[in-house]
């Protein structure tokens, strides 16, 4: 077995210190985000609630702030007959109590009078009756479009938009039609006219929210991606997902896995915009919990510890691979004399962050926002010819990307071929350059001294970001 020595490789290494760290493409800073949906507080507070850390009645807002959380989540239906929440003076109450803070903001339009899931993508009743797609499209634009600059009227632009809920069925669809199979050419040109709404309403702001496409369950995400990105749905910046245990196959290892390989594949950000666990199975009087025995998973009990520790685990499983963050859901949902869609109480109360058992005394799962993470460095790998002879393309195969033994194709790009990578510092990673597909180490561009006996290059990431750059000087290409 050859020895791989790193001074081969490294033509140049620009250590990068101090935060924050060049993003993903090279662009903005990256934030890491972990974030709390405080969608029910106005309410919840209007129906009594008060929370209470050491037995002091405090602001949730606030105490979601100090423990920890940077980004809040907040949903707005259309135009809703049956509450008075989620309206858009309700999100307007909300994201000034999150501005006030300086936390970040996720603003969720549900595209819908009601809740909004993959089994529900009912249309507002203010378009019920619009059967051209194309006027359709132009109300969905408008809507989006006036909500999001009446927003930014008042200082309150959020950071982060996200254009639908849950939409692994076709949007804005009758309550009784079926949303399976998704007409493509409908929902592609819906949620480009939604897209596009953002992005004209940030060129008229000074704030540039990213546009989020959110997908419920990991092992949903990348068919439907596949689906939107061939039918033309390519202009958004995140992926976000659903995990919750009890409607998912995946553990906490294998949604860490599945976001590497989104990442790589798409070229987008990934994060988690919903998850939860249970502290207890018991239930509040007058309720009954939605996450029962079944939304445990091995080894994380339903206890506060359980919770707390599912939790710091699965947000580190998404830091490790490269993703924003994770934001909880629904953090303050607790029960008061108050009657949602699904009676009395609320049939979340053993998945907050309040123990209904002692006065809404906040419990430890909260911790999990303070917890000292892991966070990746940004690797950025660049392959350089030093003669004038350059093929348009090359090709990148590495055993970090989740994508197994598929090499990705790497444009020549100002007279460098490059892969960028978000990794946690110390580990060690395997990769090799291909001049044509299929890969093999007959075609490998890293010379035989760069190799193992697979053909394989290893390096291990380094404490800061780095530009790592390869050229047939140092490790010569194969002819």
């Amino acid at each position: 077995m050859k020895t791989t020595r790193l001074s081969l490789l490294l033509i140049v290494i620009f250590l990068i210190n101090g935060l924050p760290r060049q993003g993903w493409a090279g662009e903005n800073p990256t934030q890491y985000y972990l974030g709390v949906d405080l969608s029910y507080v106005n309410e919840m507070e209007d129906c009594g609630a008060v929370y209470q850390v050491n037995g002091e009645p405090r602001d949730p807002y606030e105490i979601f702030y100090d423990y920890g959380a940077n980004l809040v989540r907040i949903r707005l239906w259309h135009t809703p007959t049956w509450t008075d929440y989620s309206t858009f003076d309700d999100v307007v109450r909300s994201l000034q109590r999150a501005n006030a803070l300086g936390m970040n903001v996720l603003l969720d339009f549900h595209y819908s009078d009601t809740w909004a899931d993959p089994s529900h993508q009912t249309i507002p009743a203010a378009w019920a009756t619009i059967t051209d797609v194309n006027e359709l499209g132009q109300a969905l634009y408008q809507y989006t479009y006036d909500t999001l600059t009446q927003l930014d009227a008042l200082g309150l632009m959020p950071e982060m938009v996200q254009v639908g809920n849950e939409i692994n069925t076709e949007i804005l669809r009758a309550e009784d039609a079926a949303g399976y199979p998704i007409d493509w050419d409908r929902n592609a040109l819906l949620l480009n006219r939604a897209i596009q709404a953002v992005r004209d309403a940030d060129a008229q702001s000074a704030e540039t929210p990213r546009v989020l496409l959110h997908v419920a369950k990991p092992e949903a995400v990348e068919g439907w991606l596949l689906a939107a990105t061939n039918a033309g749905v390519t202009d958004y910046d995140i992926i976000g997902i659903s995990y919750y245990p009890g409607w998912s196959t995946h553990t906490v290892t294998t949604v860490g896995n599945v976001i590497s390989q989104l990442r790589y594949k798409f070229g987008k950000e990934v994060m988690i915009v919903e998850t939860a666990y249970p502290w207890t199975l018991d239930a509040a009087p007058d309720a009954s919990n939605i996450l029962g025995r079944d939304f445990l998973a091995p080894d994380y009990p339903a206890t506060p510890e359980g919770q707390k520790q599912f939790l710091t685990d699965l947000a580190q499983a998404v830091f490790a691979n490269g993703g924003l963050g994770i934001v909880y859901w629904e953090t303050a949902w607790v029960s008061t004399s108050c009657r949602t869609l699904w009676g009395q109480g609320s049939h979340w109360e053993n998945a907050t962050f309040f123990d209904f058992q002692n006065s809404n005394e906040i419990l430890e799962g909260i911790e999990f926002l303070q917890h000292p993470y892991q966070y990746p460095v940004n690797i950025t790998l660049q392959f350089k010819f030093t003669d004038e002879s350059l093929p348009d393309k090359i090709f990148f195969w590495g055993d970090f990307t989740g994508l197994g033994k598929r090499p990705m194709m790497l444009p020549l790009v100002n007279g460098a071929y490059t892969f960028e990578a978000r990794l946690i510092p110390g580990t060690e990673i395997r990769y090799q350059f291909y001049g044509v597909t299929p890969a093999s180490p007959e075609n490998a561009l890293l010379s035989v001294d760069c190799m193992d006996e697979e053909g394989h290059t290893t390096l291990i990431i380094p404490n800061e970001d780095a530009l790592i750059e390869h050229t047939t000087g140092t490790c010569p290409a194969i002819p």
